[in-house]
């Protein structure tokens, strides 16, 4: 059934979302002209929190210009300098690897169930039905410090409090890739690696959902042979 406004509870997303061929069904709304959205789908009726929902790359930058500086310091003196160092990498590394799973497995999650399909959108089929939306180019904290939390906890679960050193190197992995996805849909993206970029995250959008499942490292499409080649859609 398509969406109707009046039938949208404040807790459930709006209306049903996507079809076999990944095509939205829930409806473009124009929104008030001080909510910099000119053309936003909406999530949830209730406006709390669908503000959740969204965030500015300023509100980005001072979240993370924050958490990032707060983790080092939760983590400073539980591990000497080069063990700290190796940890970040180490951490950073992960990272590339659950950046492309998450988009591969989890984003583009395919299942009949109507929660699971509800689920994909809210996360990320939003994002493909409008993929220049400026405030949803970004990951709100709603989503993003629930799951660094429980990385986290993982993290220190196994490697005691010198983990957090690891999630300093997952988070700083995450923002990279959040700015890059970010600057993909909005910056014109001039020079050889930042259009690299650019163009491997576009025909992702453009050409098919099917491959180009990494953002920033890029090696893991080759790697997991879901590398798009072709400028052109499959027909």
């Amino acid at each position: 059934m398509p969406f109707n406004g009046s039938t949208c509870s404040s807790i459930a997303p709006c209306g049903l979302l996507l079809d076999s061929h990944a095509q939205v069904l829930s409806r473009i709304t124009t929104m008030p002209r001080q909510n910099p959205h000119s053309k936003q789908i909406r999530l949830f009726r209730n406006e709390q929190l669908e503000q959740l929902t969204v965030i500015s790359p300023r509100g980005f930058a001072i979240v993370w210009c924050v958490l990032l500086p707060f983790i080092a310091a939760v983590g400073w003196g539980s591990a000497s300098l080069l063990a700290a160092l190796a940890l970040f990498v180490g951490g950073l590394a992960i990272w590339t690897v659950f950046e492309y799973a998450m988009h591969r497995y989890l984003f583009h999650w395919k299942s009949n169930a109507r929660l699971v399909q509800q689920f994909v959108f809210l996360m990320h089929g939003n994002h493909h039905a409008d993929p220049n939306d400026r405030l949803r180019n970004l990951m709100p904290p709603i989503v993003s410090i629930p799951i660094g939390s429980a990385v986290w906890g993982v993290f220190v679960l196994v490697l005691g409090a010198s983990g957090t050193w690891v999630l300093l190197g997952f988070m700083t992995g995450y923002v990279a890739y959040d700015v890059t996805h970010y600057a993909c849909h909005q910056w014109p993206m001039k020079g050889r690696l930042p259009f690299m970029l650019k163009r491997h995250h576009m025909r992702h959008h453009h050409v098919g959902q099917h491959g180009n499942y990494a953002i920033t490292a890029l090696f893991w499409d080759r790697v997991f042979g879901s590398v798009i080649r072709s400028a052109k859609p499959r027909g």
